[in-house]
């Protein structure tokens, strides 16, 4: 038998093998993928990304098993569960409401989809369905974000600073105190132990949502409402 012919013999067996197992699975084109040799699991900045050094690929997916579990989930469950270990909530600077259910966060002041973010929940808010917010600040990707963390960290109002400087804006001098620079170091710090690369990233019921990511979030909030209705 020709290299061809064994090839198509082990995509014809692959074939029924998926078949099998994944009954409910409707497709129309099977063959070889470009990946090659032993795939290795990672996570980078919250996220599960899988390595195939044969081939030299990066695969940015989700792997379910034959019973549809997301096993790539639940590796980021995993994951969570460790970077919450790294985080002192108490150093947190808080937005919102105590009893709303609660959401660690990371932001950076310069970031778009944070202040995106900041918006969306402005307007969960405005529905009558507020989050309680423990923020802490990545200082390490723009140029001037600690400083405008220090100035909200330093500002008499610091819900009013943190609103302001979320739109956009920002006043001509930035506020500056030993407390508030502090503040921003132990975040920093915090920030690195968890692992945190990219903003805005969420601990939410448990999971890491890295981005701004809706439907994510949406989830977590009906859960949650779920878990605070009267029984």
């Amino acid at each position: 038998m020709d290299n061809k012919a064994v090839l198509a013999a082990a995509a014809a067996e692959a074939e029924r093998n998926l078949r099998q197992s994944f009954t409910n699975l409707q497709f129309e084109d099977f063959e070889p993928s470009p990946v090659r040799g032993p795939i290795y699991q990672m996570s980078a900045g919250g996220r599960i990304i899988y390595y195939a050094p044969d081939s030299e690929h990066l695969l940015f997916a989700s792997i379910f098993d034959k019973n549809g579990v997301n096993l790539t989930a639940l590796a980021q469950e995993v994951g969570a569960a460790k970077r919450l270990k790294a985080v002192d909530t108490a150093l947190a600077f808080t937005v919102g409401p105590e009893n709303a259910p609660t959401v660690i966060e990371f932001t950076d002041p310069d970031c778009p989809y944070c202040r995106a973010l900041d918006r969306y929940w402005a307007a969960k808010a405005a529905e009558g369905k507020p989050v309680r917010r423990l923020i802490f600040f990545v200082s390490g990707i723009h140029p001037e974000a600690a400083a405008k963390a220090e100035h909200i960290l330093c500002s008499t109002d610091k819900a009013v600073a943190f609103k302001t400087i979320y739109t956009g804006a920002a006043p001509a001098m930035l506020r500056t105190c030993t407390e508030g620079r502090a503040k921003v170091e132990a975040h920093a710090r915090i920030v690195g132990s968890a692992g945190i690369t990219g903003t805005p990233t969420l601990i939410a019921g448990g999971k890491l949502i890295s981005g701004f990511q809706q439907a994510e979030i949406e989830t977590f909030l009906s859960s949650a409402k779920s878990a605070h209705a009267p029984r």
